[in-house]
């Protein structure tokens, strides 16, 4: 569905937009530039002029394919049933993932864009901004990151990973102290295509998210399983993009490391990581 050249434009546009839109305004907001979707959830005006930058962009590359953006489903939430649709196509776009961290002037925030066709991942691409990091996955093509091509390695024990706090927390409080010691630094960037990033250049092993917006997951996914390993939900069915937002996440570079974070997951048997 999309050529060499057209991943190349993709990447091309996440970069023009990042120099546009998002470098110029970093440590550079004013109060009126930041405003609260809802408690606890912040919006920039950079989210929304990257958003609709990319969206421009993505329109010409592929025309026709809509576009599912983190902002503009704030507005529509009947977008997201876009991902789900039976053999069509569209992208998914986060266009400033770790907001709160750019907000605040930390040097952590992607930009985040998937393909999607009849339901799957097919292409991904994530941008580490500040650092002009790059990683690519396409479907059975592999994945690379700085255009060379990785390939998950046997972790070493014990497994590093990205997890949220209350999770860090409950696991520290309820493992055993024999399971606790299978498990060594957890940690989270608040930016998933940071840590997905992360991964991909071996300084982790996995990651667990209890929500799954498919603007964070559904391109680092698909890095996972391209580079040996693979994302599953906590029920352990293979994670979707068009998935529940609360049917939870691990995913790991190796098949290894991903049944070894499943392990440990089950082993906790915490409440707050029951579905429904």
């Amino acid at each position: 569905m999309l050529d060499a050249g057209g991943s190349q434009r993709v990447a091309d546009l996440m970069r023009e937009t990042a120099a546009a839109e998002l470098l110029p305004r970093f440590r550079n907001l004013s109060k009126e530039d930041v405003r609260q979707k809802r408690p606890g959830d912040i919006v920039t005006v950079a989210d929304e002029a990257a958003e609709q930058r990319l969206a421009s962009g993505l329109a010409k590359i592929l025309p026709g394919v809509p576009v599912v953006g983190e902002e503009a489903v704030e507005k529509d939430p009947g977008l997201l049933d876009l991902i789900a649709r039976p053999g069509e196509a569209c992208w998914i776009v986060d266009p400033l993932d770790g907001t709160s961290n750019f907000a605040a002037g930390r040097d952590r925030f992607a930009i985040i864009v998937c393909l999607v066709q009849d339901r799957a991942a097919i292409g991904g691409w994530i941008l580490d901004v500040p650092h002009d990091r790059m990683a690519v996955a396409h479907r059975g093509a592999g994945v690379t990151f700085d255009g060379a091509a990785v390939r998950g390695q046997p972790a070493a024990a014990p497994l590093n990973g990205f997890v949220g706090y209350k999770i860090a927390k409950a696991f520290d409080e309820q493992l055993s102290p024999g399971n606790r010691a299978r498990l060594g630094r957890i940690t989270t960037l608040r930016c998933a295509g940071a840590e997905y990033l992360e991964i991909l250049a071996g300084r982790a092993d996995f990651s667990l998210y209890r929500t799954t917006k498919p603007w964070d997951h559904a391109a680092g996914t698909l890095m996972m399983r391209e580079a040996g390993g693979g994302a599953v939900q906590f029920g352990s069915d293979p994670y979707m993009p068009a998935q529940p937002l609360n049917a939870g996440l691990i995913a790991a570079p190796t098949e290894q490391a991903l049944a070894e974070a499943r392990a440990l997951l089950e082993a906790a048997r915490l409440p707050l990581l029951n579905r429904g």
